[in-house]
């Protein structure tokens, strides 16, 4: 953990996420959020805030502001990891004094285009820049600690802080640019998943069905997914609490891009069956996915 792996850090891939994400980030910044005083959540929002309060140069807040959190990701994930935080950051602080980008969208233009697209690009950023194994924004470390130490879930610290960010947007600037900052932080949040999580995201499908044994085959033989399979039983129905019968529950993986072929399928044959998806954050082990041949 105290060895720095610049191996990792260093990596082509590394370097290549890690420097699309501090471009897309500078491009968001200064051609859309900050010349309409947009906000984006987390240390991000922080430094844009204070620095239309004080018109000090925004980098000194984006460096600031995230030391803190580049030491909390030293003691909980390591030197490498907080090395390649501090190079991230350190980028965007740098080379938002050296690259000047005017404003792409000005006042008076469509403000729900200026959140859109500020937020997409600022997503984007974020999600390259995990890819390439660090963060660009602190606040993310976070996730680490709230659970243990304040007994608090990720999500009710990131929107307490973000609410009170907000909130002195609204006091700052005005009640609709706090709006309009609201719908820039949740687009910036849904692109950035797609970007770290891809359409390859997968989702845990569970089946009940009459026909199980037909289930079993069409994904394992039509399918090539590797099956768990629950012993239990079905019915209980409210009109008919006395029926049941006993059945296999199937469960798969699949990404969500294959769920609703599967579901299609399976339901040919069973028009009645019984789906539950779920998403899933990670998978590792077992049979997942299929090597590509090329």
């Amino acid at each position: 953990m105290n060895k720095i792996h610049w191996s990792s850090i260093l990596s082509i891939p590394s370097i290549i996420y890690t420097c699309l994400g501090v471009f897309c980030a500078i491009v968001a910044l200064q051609g859309f959020m900050i010349p309409n005083h947009f906000l984006d959540g987390g240390i991000t929002g922080i430094s844009i805030l204070v620095h239309e309060v004080t018109h000090i140069n925004i980098s000194i807040f984006l460096l600031l502001f995230n030391l803190p959190f580049v030491v909390m990701g030293y003691k909980k994930m390591g030197i490498t990891f907080a090395t390649q935080v501090l190079i991230a950051v350190g980028l965007l602080a740098i080379f938002m004094n050296i690259i000047q980008i005017d404003p792409i969208l000005k006042h008076g233009s469509d403000k729900i285009l200026i959140a859109v697209f500020g937020g997409l690009l600022m997503g984007l950023a974020v999600g390259f820049v995990i890819k390439g194994g660090g963060v660009i924004d602190g606040f993310e470390v976070v996730a680490h600690y709230t659970n243990k130490k304040l007994g608090l879930s990720t999500g009710e610290i990131v929107l307490f802080v973000n609410s009170i960010l907000f909130l002195l947007a609204a006091f700052a600037f005005n009640l609709e640019t706090a709006l309009y900052s609201i719908l820039t932080y949740y687009t910036a949040v849904k692109v950035s998943d797609y970007v770290v999580d891809g359409f390859e995201e997968y989702t845990a499908l569970t089946i009940v069905s009459e026909n199980h044994e037909e289930v079993k085959r069409i994904i394992v033989k039509d399918f090539k997914k590797a099956i768990s399979v629950y012993k239990g039983e079905r019915g209980y129905l409210p009109t008919s609490f006395e029926v049941r019968h006993d059945c296999d529950i199937v469960m798969t993986i699949a990404t969500r891009l294959e769920v609703h072929k599967l579901k299609e399928a399976i339901t040919e044959v069973d028009p009645k069956a019984f789906f539950y998806v779920q998403r899933i954050k990670e998978v590792t082990g077992g049979v997942v996915k299929r090597t590509r041949k090329h």
